[in-house]
């Protein structure tokens, strides 16, 4: 399935350069070259394996692309090391830069300096397109987090939820506070203390779950923002006697979600197709440097849902392509 798959993305990424270069024809003075340097940040911890695949997007793009595309990020997650990394970056003068907008406020200067010096910028998963736009970014490819998020709570809603528990592993993104606002909003619920702050170590955040739980007991459904989240309230689940028997909604995809969907022990994943938001941007930004087009429009990669009907792909891909 892997060889399938790559032969496929190989073949759709020549017939787009194709097209690019036969567009590039039509365009004077463009220049063309290759082996260009790129550089991605993200805004996640070391610990955060979902972006495993966004990295597994960014090499088979380099590979096929021939480009060097170099990913960087805050081990610890913090945003002020987020934004220096950005400065470092631009400093080193790169073809263009790869980034999410974890946090707008505190990202938007160093951004603003690689506009200025004329780096072409491409924006990903965190952040609005109004703040890609603003900070000159030439396109954003990501999930909308807030309609994500109230999808997933019609969904629930649907299915008989009236109250949930929405266990938070990065409060301090904005992104993710919107991701809980929106299942918040589609239930027709305030959203209060039931969004419970559990930070990024996984006994710590199994505990708090555990305590939120044994706290409320009539809580209708627990949703989790990420394998992060995910992974340890299946075991704080499995410890108070809830696992399959309480709703469970899940953003983001692992092997391990997938393995519990396909247990009943959650009801389904949101899937924003990661490798998209790797591939596309080094895509765009090489047809940008070789031939000067770009796509009109921001791409929004997600959301999808993925359940037990359409698993079996899903499980084969996880952490690699999806």
């Amino acid at each position: 399935m892997n060889t399938l798959l790559r032969s496929v993305a190989r073949r759709a990424s020549v017939l787009v350069l194709a097209m690019a270069a036969s567009m590039a024809a039509l365009v004077p003075n463009t220049a063309m070259a290759d082996g260009e340097r790129f550089v991605l940040i993200s805004h996640a911890p070391d610990s955060d394996s979902w972006w495993n695949t966004i990295k597994n997007a960014i090499n088979v793009a380099g590979e096929q692309l021939n480009v060097e595309v170099e990913y960087r990020n805050p081990t610890t997650g913090d945003l002020a090391d987020m934004a220096r990394i950005i400065e470092q970056a631009v400093a080193s003068n790169p073809d263009g830069i790869i980034t999410t907008i974890a946090d707008y406020e505190v990202l938007k200067g160093p951004l603003e300096k690689a506009n200025k010096k004329g780096i072409p910028v491409v924006t990903i998963n965190s952040g609005t397109a109004e703040q890609s736009e603003a900070v000159g970014a030439l396109l954003h490819v990501g999930q909308p987090e807030y309609d994500a998020g109230f999808g997933a709570g019609k969904r629930a809603k649907a299915d008989g939820v009236e109250s949930f528990v929405c266990v938070n592993h990065y409060i301090t993104n904005p992104a993710s506070v919107e991701r809980c606002q929106g299942f918040a909003d589609a239930l027709g619920v305030e959203l209060g203390n039931q969004m419970i702050d559990v930070g990024q170590d996984p006994t710590g955040i199994e505990k708090k779950v555990l305590a939120y739980l044994r706290a409320n007991p009539n809580t209708g459904a627990v949703l989790t923002l990420g394998p992060t989240s995910a992974h340890p309230t299946l075991r704080a689940l499995e410890k108070n006697r809830q696992l399959g028997k309480i709703y469970f909604g899940t953003f983001d995809l692992s092997g391990e979600i997938a393995q519990a969907i396909k247990d009943g022990n959650i009801q389904w994943g949101i899937d924003q197709q990661p490798f998209l938001q790797g591939y596309i941007p080094v895509m765009v930004l090489t047809m940008y440097d070789r031939y000067g087009v770009v796509p009109a429009n921001n791409i929004n990669s997600g959301p999808g849902f993925v359940t037990k009907d359409n698993l079996e792909m899903v499980e084969k891909l996880a952490g690699e392509y999806r």
